[in-house]
């Protein structure tokens, strides 16, 4: 069997399973379950255009205007359009465990691996050279609180998933 046949099997039977346990589902959890549908929604338009302005994007700047793409503004324009659809996907895969009611509402872990995206784009897009060393080490700070987080969530699942 083909991968792409598994998938399309796969997705139905989510949605048919959310219809079929409708009915059992609490008042908050039907509400829980439409708000992250309407969110997925919302977070794919955002993606759509996103993903447009990402293609007008490269091809004004490396097409029309037949700029350098490592040049550092061109880098910095086109990779903070990358990985600004790159966090809209990531956070619209996590809405879909939430509507599959696959996983809770909170993924912390999820929710930091997508904040340390944002820094990573806010780091590629930000001309380091025009902001005072304060924010540089503000950044920092932020990136290094970023991943310590991560590892304590990741240290915490690993001993929870441990225990008898």
């Amino acid at each position: 069997m083909t991968a792409s046949v598994s998938t399309a099997r796969e997705l139905p039977r989510n949605w048919t399973d959310i219809r079929r346990d409708w009915p059992g589902l609490t008042a908050y959890q039907r509400f829980e379950t439409t708000v992250a549908f309407l969110l997925t929604l919302v977070i794919a338009a955002v993606i759509v255009i996103a993903l447009c302005r990402l293609v007008m994007t490269a091809f004004e700047v490396l097409i029309i205007r037949a700029l350098n793409p490592l040049e550092h503004e061109v880098f910095q324009l086109v990779f903070g359009e990358i990985l600004t659809l790159l966090i809209a996907l990531e956070f619209n895969h996590t809405l879909q465990y939430v509507i599959t009611r696959e996983k809770g509402i909170v993924q912390a872990r999820v929710v930091i691996i997508i904040a340390q995206l944002a820094m990573a784009r806010k780091i590629i897009v930000t001309d380091l050279t025009a902001v005072s060393p304060t924010w540089v080490v503000a950044l920092a700070t932020l990136v290094v609180s970023l991943g310590a987080a991560y590892w304590l969530v990741s240290r915490a699942g690993a001993t929870h998933e441990s225990m008898p």
